[in-house]
């Protein structure tokens, strides 16, 4: 990949040469990754140059130090509760408006984003940390790992994705339940919910777990990939007859391609497919 920028709260690693998949950490550690105003604009502008880099296949997202997230940073809400200028309600309520859509934004470039994002959780995984890992495309987490959906604790309804999301994860009771309690729940109850896709016993088998699965996912086909992603997260909002119309128009566009080709010659030669570059 070109040049990576420097983040104050993020870091890009690339853990093995010439491997497609990369790493992006929350870098905050000594926050235990609080969400502060710097990463929301931080954010979506590293999530878009993985993006575009045609080096990269795969994102995984974790986070430097033993917890994923603690959720929005206090100093953050504190600015947003208390307005600079002295205005008019309507200027100030427009302008939180505006601030908080781009905050959604931010955490939406995980969806936007044509890669797929592998979620690695460890430690805690707390409110804005799940709006988070809900826009992530699979999530993985440790048995210690626990999460809460914290924000009804801070006197306000989650506003950054949760509540679209993760009644579409978990079920909308289930999702209820845990918005309005905000209590805590760990791996194991995550993976019988279906918030994560798989649980491990701890940090380290978990990185083992998921380069296994992200190196795996990187060698296939770019576009059949990206095609994947784009075409499952249309189809939520989809009638079944709507999904196949979508599906249909997608795969006439991105077929005729080399990676169809390469696939069934490297099926037929019994040996693994080499496929360009997005």
């Amino acid at each position: 990949m070109e040049k990576a920028m420097d983040f104050s709260t993020l870091e890009i690693v690339q853990k093995f040469p010439n491997c497609p998949v990369f790493h992006l950490f929350l870098n905050n550690p000594s926050r235990h990754n609080a969400l502060t105003l710097p990463f929301f604009s931080e954010f979506p502008k590293a999530i878009s140059l993985l993006d575009e880099s045609p080096s990269v296949r795969l994102i995984v997202l974790s986070a430097r130090g033993n917890n994923f997230c603690s959720g929005i940073d206090i100093s953050a809400l504190d600015f947003i509760s208390k307005p600079q200028q002295s205005d008019d309600a309507g200027r100030i309520r427009e302008r939180l408006r505006r601030q908080i859509k781009g905050m959604q934004d931010a955490v939406s470039a995980l969806e936007q984003c044509r890669k797929p994002i592998v979620a690695e959780i460890n430690g805690a995984c707390i409110g804005g940390g799940i709006d988070i890992v809900t826009a992530c495309d699979i999530r993985y987490c440790t048995e210690k790992t626990f999460f809460s959906v914290k924000e009804v604790d801070l006197g306000l309804a989650a506003d950054l994705g949760t509540l679209q999301r993760l009644p579409r994860i978990v079920g909308f009771g289930n999702a209820m339940e845990l918005a309005l309690t905000g209590r805590r729940f760990y791996g194991a109850e995550a993976k019988e919910l279906g918030l994560v896709s798989r649980v491990f016993a701890s940090k380290e088998e978990m990185e083992e777990g998921v380069r296994v699965i992200a190196e795996a996912i990187a060698a296939k086909s770019p576009l059949a990939v990206t095609g994947t992603k784009q075409v499952l997260l249309r189809s939520r909002d989809m009638t079944v007859d709507q999904g196949l119309d979508y599906v249909a128009t997608w795969n006439s566009a991105m077929l005729i391609s080399d990676d169809l080709g390469e696939a069934i010659s490297a099926y037929t030669q019994k040996r693994k497919p080499v496929f360009a570059k997005l």
